[in-house]
């Protein structure tokens, strides 16, 4: 068991080593650091408020799923945070590159690519031709915050699959009520 989890904790620094951005990239990291704000607080709860009061039909109904979700997959997240208790690479990996202004609280699982991928995931099931667009946007937020030193690997895969989850979740429910 021990052995297994130092490999998982080995590859997951190596994964961490490789995605992770080099301070040189000055372009690359402002853009990562813009990207990485599509699945913060202030991006998700806007938008999926925004198309919940002025849009109709279908979109509103699944704007309903993905509010649902965004509450449910954080009120996960924050008690897995608070579980886990895991440092952010940063603080453990001397050699990691940080954005600026680096985040304190824990790092297990990451609260934007679970925000993100909890409110995409029932757009892209409501329309899968969104998944073109939604799909590598969502990727995109969680590989920003291993890139500006944020979370590991593992932090951003169990927070995509939550957001999936809970989205996938929302938007069934939703639908089977006949709202979606």
């Amino acid at each position: 068991m021990e052995r297994s989890r130092s490999w998982m904790v080995q590859t997951d620094c190596t994964l961490f080593q490789l995605l992770n951005g080099k301070q040189e990239a000055i372009t690359f990291n402002r853009w990562m650091s813009m990207i990485t704000h599509l699945g913060g607080a202030i991006s998700t709860i806007s938008t999926v408020v925004i198309l919940s009061l002025f849009s109709a039909g279908l979109i509103q109904q699944t704007a309903y799923a993905a509010v649902a979700s965004l509450i449910i997959s954080h009120c996960i997240v924050f008690f897995l945070k608070h579980i886990v208790r895991r440092n952010r690479p940063y603080l453990v990996l001397p050699s990691a590159f940080v954005a600026k202004k680096p985040l304190k609280d824990p790092s297990f699982p990451s609260g934007h690519t679970t925000a993100i991928f909890s409110v995409t995931t029932p757009f892209m099931i409501l329309s899968p031709l969104l998944i073109m667009i939604l799909l590598p946007l969502s990727f995109l937020v969680g590989w920003s915050r291993i890139r500006l030193g944020l979370h590991y690997p593992s932090d951003v895969l169990i927070g995509a699959i939550i957001g999936y989850i809970c989205g996938l979740f929302s938007y069934l429910f939703f639908s089977s009520t006949g709202a979606v």
